[in-house]
């Protein structure tokens, strides 16, 4: 029986050869579909930001003083009117306006003609009346043995005695009268009556002065040291007062007489420090404040009366007390919140009290606990949704850095590696 050859269509030798394209379009897919698989994932993580950085101090409870700040007015401790205490034409001016004097030194030159003349009459009356006192004396010596011996009458001895009296009298007013002489003639000579500065001369040179008034003629300040006139509201001492009694202050030592300290309108401190006098016991009616005066040392008179300035003052401590930044707490008809920043970095908001603040910070008395973090700088980016952030120290002046943006190489080749794949493979 014959054998039939069966040819198939196609040799089988081909039939190897074309598995080498289909393996490779085969791995070229299951790659794309892995990467596919894999590339989300990685573009996800790459996507999400580093928590933010924000700016935190840590709490450290103190003793804290409780300083208050008041206005001021600058007062001069001593004043005096120069005054024109002689009648007279005015001659002559013996200072330099707006200069330092000494008490006692020559201000002033009024006419002493007049004076002098007067000074003159009564140095010759009580020359006469120490003559009469002489003759009165010697004839009452004379008497006194002839009396006894009765040479000469009881009456007559007595008048002489009488008029030897009578005698020193008039010797004794003579004096009287030198002496107010020579004063008058003093007051020729106008002084000042304190050692300080002196201002503007109200008068000139010519000008009658001193006729029936002690007329104006300059006016004299002591400006070291100055004086400082406080207001403070009666509401806010008693506030202190009842926090002393209750034991949530404490009062400072030496607060009897508490240091002050001025700061001028621009802000920088005085050198000088000052100290508390005296509290008034009465609250103005009009304005409900209470007025405190302080004395301020001014040795290089750069302080003038009249200067309105802003004072510091210390009257009570505060135990176990934390200074925050003004700008950590913020505060509401509800109440004062701070922002506290737990070890996981979550942002919760803290109830807390304020007792005062000294300088740019608050007093805070109760709500934070020693070692927590209090968010200072950077709470915008806890309200736009950030609930995880990164606490750095606050230094005042220096932001947190911004919040680092993911680098975007790596999403950049993840997303681009399937396209790469996919153009090899229809190259080849």
């Amino acid at each position: 029986m014959p054998t039939l050859a069966l040819r198939l269509p196609f040799p089988t030798t081909p039939r190897r050869a074309a598995r080498g394209p289909l393996s490779l379009a085969a791995a070229l897919t299951a790659a794309a579909v892995l990467l596919a698989a894999c590339g989300p994932k990685e573009d996800d993580a790459a996507q999400q930001p580093p928590p933010p950085e924000v700016a935190v101090v840590v709490v450290a409870p103190a003793t804290v003083k409780l300083t208050t700040e008041l206005p001021g007015r600058l007062e001069a401790s001593r004043v005096a009117q120069v005054r024109a205490r002689a009648a007279g034409i005015l001659q002559k001016r013996l200072f330099e306006e707006g200069s330092d004097v000494k008490a006692g030194q020559a201000l002033f030159a009024i006419d002493p003609a007049p004076y002098q003349a007067a000074l003159q009459s009564a140095q010759a009356t009580l020359a006469q009346a120490q003559a009469n006192l002489s003759q009165a004396a010697a004839l009452a010596r004379r008497y006194q043995p002839l009396v006894q011996a009765n040479a000469v009458s009881q009456q007559e001895y007595a008048n002489a005695v009488a008029a030897e009296q009578a005698a020193q009298a008039q010797v004794q007013a003579g004096h009287a009268a030198v002496k107010t002489a020579r004063i008058n003639l003093e007051y020729a000579s106008v002084a000042a009556p304190i050692s300080g500065r002196i201002g503007r001369a109200l008068v000139t040179e010519g000008a009658l002065v001193g006729q029936g008034e002690a007329t104006q003629l300059a006016v004299v300040q002591q400006i070291d040291p100055l004086y400082i006139n406080l207001t403070q509201s009666a509401n806010e001492v008693l506030k202190l007062r009842q926090a002393l009694q209750e034991g949530q202050l404490r009062r400072a030592p030496g607060a009897e007489a508490a240091q002050v300290k001025v700061l001028l309108d621009d802000g920088t401190p005085f050198d000088s420090t000052g100290k508390l006098l005296f509290s008034d016991l009465t609250v103005d009616q009009n304005t409900g404040q209470v007025s405190l005066r302080a004395e301020l040392p001014n040795p290089q008179s750069l302080l003038l009366p009249g200067m309105y300035v802003r004072v510091q003052l210390e009257l009570a401590e505060v135990p176990h007390a934390i200074l925050l930044p003004q700008q950590a707490v913020t505060r509401g008809s509800h109440g004062d919140i701070a922002m506290v920043v737990a070890a996981d970095g979550s942002v919760s908001p803290r109830p807390v009290k304020i007792a005062g603040a000294q300088g740019n910070h608050w007093i805070v008395t109760d709500g934070l606990a020693a070692g927590e973090q209090v968010l200072v700088e950077g709470l915008m980016k806890v309200a736009m949704g950030t609930k995880v952030v990164k606490p750095v120290p606050w230094q005042p002046g220096k932001p947190p850095a911004a919040a680092g943006s993911p680098g975007t190489s790596a999403s950049s080749a993840a997303s681009a590696a399937p396209k790469a794949l996919a153009s090899t493979a229809a190259s080849r």
